[in-house]
This record gives structure tokens, sequence and C-alpha cells, in this order.
């Protein structure tokens, strides 16, 4: 299988032209990040994700991550030298904050390099994703002790962090979670409890793990409201910083899985001894209000995830559609033997992959510029203008791109055929490593109902018609150009923002009365909204492709295939937005008639 290569032409066209990187850089306290510097940041990253992390991907999936009779986790050959080649470059603190040495590179470019990390190995990459988000929770509401204590080797990379939520009876409804937490004399608690599904619970790649624990005090109240965050290193820190005595918490399995062999998801006993402590972070009984805010930020990072994936399973199909020799010419006499690129349906399967690749990549990047806007802007204002905006589209980052990772990933097996069946082409490994992407951080059920209810109908659609305003201004700047492609692109959008609004419309005047009916929508609704967005940044990407052209100068050819890649998704993929409207609108009749036995 061929190694990844970094796609930087795309997304230094995003960094110049569709989320300019130099009005990002203007930002008090935002980075001195400029073009230059945000090119160069991303060629490096690309060389490190092809050169190092790409060619582990197969090892980890083959070999995994194993329990050891002793109870630690090994991960696979080569993982613990690329993780410290990751540290000493840097990258784990890329985007951190520099009181804790990071080095506060703008979350627009972070995005783009952490891109480059899911398309070359996404298991190694969620280690310091987790890690990050781990970081987030300190930042929020740890007290200046935990942040001084933990922050600098968190942020270093020296160690690693996770989010530790679910237990067996408590996946998606938090409000069930058992795991106790009680106060000691000297400030601490004793947990006990156990949860699963820990992404990189315990592995090899560093000395200390450090936990973020949703659990319960003895006196709190029953559901959602008693639960508190607590942190829990896996082994205690002396005050000189240096490791302490084992603090109690283990691996007692790994989960085997579908996919993302080569990270270790474990099962996780804390307190089996009976000592294992923590700290409270912020205030008791207001975890889930503290996770749920750094939650957002792992949303969106599992949709670089699917955005990762879809770059990566579109390359190999591509390199293999051009190497695969089988049959003639379509419409010619020719008995020659042709690249199964050149027949008509390849060559479909293909840009719809480029297509959607490309717009979940544009949507991603748009929603990062506005997360360091909404951070670093001086107006307030537009801070909460840019806040409300990055609210409206995570759910769209997370389940549209991992949506999109799943359907591109199965599209690339469809591409080779038989072979693509076959392990060894690689193809069937992403679609694998793509499936959880649309379960985890909360399934894309989930974020479509959040979508609908606390971005939709809360604010009665007063958000996202901001965006359809920006939708309908484009489409508005299509039609000046008097121009057959970008016409075509200008129609298919205009009547994919009529949908959108339609629904918008509907769901906002039905959810207060009939929230059953409302949710039944909620899925087409997301998807509708993720279709419609998705063209809406490719026209933007193709009508400055025109103006680039019109001027002459070098890289015709790129211009030009962005313009065919809006016309290709205004014609196959947004089309299909009236009909989703429909769906949203009039389909849940069916739904909510149907008996259980019936089903």
């Amino acid at each position: 299988m061929r190694d990844y290569s970094a796609p930087l032409r795309d997304m230094q066209f995003l960094l110049r032209e569709i989320a300019p990187i130099d009005e990002i850089s203007k930002l008090p306290g935002c980075g001195d990040v400029n073009l230059e510097v945000a090119e160069a940041i991303l060629k490096e990253a690309g060389k490190f994700a092809g050169g190092v992390l790409s060619p582990l991907n197969v090892v980890g999936d083959r070999e995994g991550a194993k329990l050891l009779p002793g109870g630690e986790v090994k991960t696979a050959t080569g993982w613990k030298e690329a993780y410290r080649q990751f540290v000493d470059g840097g990258w784990n603190a890329l985007s951190c904050e520099p009181e804790w040495g990071g080095q506060g590179v703008p979350r627009l470019v972070s995005a783009l390099v952490e891109e480059m990390w899911n398309s070359a190995n996404t298991s190694f990459a969620l280690c310091p994703m987790l890690t990050r988000g781990a970081i987030e929770s300190v930042e929020l509401k740890g007290s200046e002790a935990l942040k001084r204590t933990y922050l600098p080797k968190l942020t270093s990379g020296e160690w690693t962090g996770t989010m530790v939520l679910t237990e067996p009876q408590a996946g998606s409804d938090l409000s069930a979670v058992r795991t106790r937490a009680v106060k000691q004399a000297d400030g601490s608690y004793l947990l006990e409890g156990q949860k699963i599904f820990i992404t990189y619970g315990d592995h090899d790649l560093t000395p200390n793990v450090i936990h973020l624990v949703l659990a319960r005090t003895p006196d709190a109240p029953e559901g959602v409201k008693g639960i508190s965050l607590f942190l829990v290193p896996k082994f205690l820190v002396n005050e000189d910083g240096s490791l302490g005595a084992f603090n109690d918490v283990k691996a007692v399995s790994l989960e085997h899985k579908l996919g993302i062999h080569g990270s270790p998801t474990a099962v996780l006993a804390f307190g089996d001894g009976g000592h294992c402590r923590g700290w409270l972070v912020g205030e008791e009984n207001r975890g889930l209000e503290y996770m749920f805010i750094t939650m957002n930020a792992a949303r969106y990072s599992v949709g670089l995830e699917g955005v990762g994936l879809s770059e990566r399973a579109y390359q190999v199909a591509l390199q293999y559609a051009k190497e695969r020799l089988q049959g003639t010419e379509l419409g010619t006499k020719s008995k020659e033997k042709v690249a199964i690129l050149r027949h008509p349906d390849v060559r479909r399967m293909l840009l719809l992959m480029k297509a959607r690749t490309e717009s979940v990549r544009a949507i991603a990047a748009v929603t990062a510029a506005a997360m360091d806007t909404a951070r670093c802007h001086p107006d307030a204002a537009e801070k909460a203008r840019s806040q409300a905006f990055v609210e409206l589209m995570i759910p769209i980052v997370k389940a549209w791109s991992t949506d999109t990772a799943t359907d591109v990933a199965s599209l690339g097996i469809q591409v080779h055929g038989g072979m693509g069946f076959i392990e060894e082409t690689g193809a069937a490994q992403f679609y694998r490593d793509a499936r959880i992407t649309q379960i985890y951080e909360g399934t894309n059920g989930i974020q479509a109902a959040d979508l609908i209810g606390r971005k939709v109908a809360r604010d009665k659609g007063e958000a996202i018609k901001e965006v359809i305003v920006q939708m309908r201004e484009v489409e508005t700047a299509l039609e000046k150009e008097r121009d057959d492609a970008l016409s075509a692109v200008a129609a298919r959008l205009r009547d994919g923002v009529v949908a959108l609004e339609q629904a918008v419309q509907w769901l906002v005047a039905i959810s207060g009365a009939d929230v059953r009916r409302a949710a039944v929508g909620a899925v087409p609704f997301l998807e509708l909204f993720g279709t419609v967005t998705g063209g809406w940044q490719l026209a933007r990407a193709a009508l400055i492709s025109k103006r680039h052209l019109a001027a002459g100068g070098d890289d015709a050819a790129f211009y030009q295939a962005k313009i065919q890649t809006a016309r290709f998704y205004a014609d196959h993929v947004l089309v299909k937005a009236a009909g989703l409207a429909r769906t949203v609108v009039s389909g849940a009749d069916a739904v909510l008639a149907i008996e259980d036995e019936q089903l």
C-alpha cells in the first residue's frame, strides 16, 4: 500500500483563500503565525506524517496493542520510537498554551496538521488527541496546584492524558455513572469503580498516564447533576515532580475491536486495592458540565479523523485506479486495455470521494478559523458571532465528516473491486478504522439531536439563518460571473439553500409542539445541513478559482479542477437536498405509527 502524501496544495488554498491565516494571525493572542510560517509547519508535518507515522499504520493494524501477563500494555512495533520523535519534534505542544510550554499555534493550522496525523495513522493520532482533551479540562477548571504539577508534562507529551467517562451501564446516558469518589482529610478523594472503552487507558509510550474521570461523591444528587470530575494519575507525583507510588488504577483487559487496532482501548479498574487517589477538578457535581465544554473540542477532533481517513482512502483508491488495467475504453474501437480510471463509473466514484473529502476539509477549516476568532478577537460582538457559528458547526464537523469517511472508505473498497476485500491492499482498514468515528464522542444520532435542539430550535434558528445569508451571497456572486459551470453550481446551491431553509422553518415550528416528530428528522436534517454547507464551501472555492484563472498565472490545472469538483458536487450531492428536506418535514408518520412488535 502506498504511503500517505499530505494534500499540501489544497491545504495551502484553504489557508490563503477560504480561511485566510493572515487574518487570524492579526488577532491578539492568536499566535504570530503568518502564511509563510503556517505553510512551513504544514510541510514539515507532512514529512513526519508520511515518513514516520504512515509506515506504522499497517503495523499497528496487524499487531495491535497487547495486555501482558503482568498487567502492562505493550503498543505495536515502532510505536514508542515514533511517539518519542513526535514529542521531540514539538508536535504535541503545537497548539497548547505557551504558559505551559506550548507553541500557541492557531487552531486553523493545528487542525490541518491533525488531519495529517489521522490520514497517516488514526490509531496513533488518538493518543495526542486525548492528551489535548485532558489539558483543556485542567486548564478550564483545575486548581493552580494541578496546573503546575500536570500541565507542563502533558503539554510536552512527557505524560499522556485520557477522558474516562463510560461504564458498562453508562454509555450515552452518563447519568448512570456509578464510580465513587470519597473525600479524604488531605483534600484528595479515594476512587472506586470500573470504566470501559478508555482510549489509550494504558500503554508503554510514557511513564505516566493522567486520567480525567467522571465519578460520584457519596452525597451527590441523582442524575447528571451529581457527577464530578477528578484527575487521577496512574502514578502519584512527588513534590519535586518525580513519579511516586503506583496509584491503584490498572487495565484489566483490552477490547478486541473492528478497527483502530493500534490504539489500546482499555477496561480500567480504579481502586481495586482501596488506594486510588484523585483530585477534584473544579467544583463537586459540575463534572459533566466541564466535560461537555472540553468534549466539543474532542468532537471536532473526531471530525478531523473523518477528514483524514477520507483523504487516505481516496489517495489509495486513486493510485490503484491509475495502475489497474482492465477492459477497453468505452466508446472507442481500441482493443488496448486501459486503467480503470478511464471507466466512467470509476471516475464517478473517485470524484465523489474527492469532492466530499474536499468539502469536509473546507468545513473543518472555516470552523477552526471561527474558533480562533472566538478566542482572540478583541470585539465582544464578533467573538459571540464566531462562537455561535462554532457551536452550530461542531455537530456537522463531527458527524458529517465521519459519515463522509465511512462512505468514502466504502467507495474506496468498491474502486478496488475484489482486491478491496483483501486486507493486503489496505482499503479495508480505512473502512474498519472509520466506522468507530460515527459512534464515539457522542454517536452521530446524538450529534443530530444536539443540532436540532440546542443549535437550531433553542435560538429559533437565528444562528443558522446567518449562515444561510452567507450561502445566498455566494450564490449571487456565482451568477454574476456569467460562466456556465458556475451558473450550474449556483442553481444547485440555490435549490439546496431553499430546501435547508424550509427544513429549518419546520423544525423551529414543530420542536416545541411535538419533539418526537422533530427527533425523527434529526439525522436527515444533519445530512441536509452538511450537504448544503459542503456545497457552499466548494462553491466559494470555485468562485475564487475562476477569478484566479481570469487573472492568468500559474496553477491553472488546480483551479480548473476546483471548478469541476464543485460542479460535480452540485450535480451529484447537492441535488439530494430537496429529498432530504422532504424527509425531515414529512418522514415522521411511518416511524411513529408502527408498533414495537411490528418492527
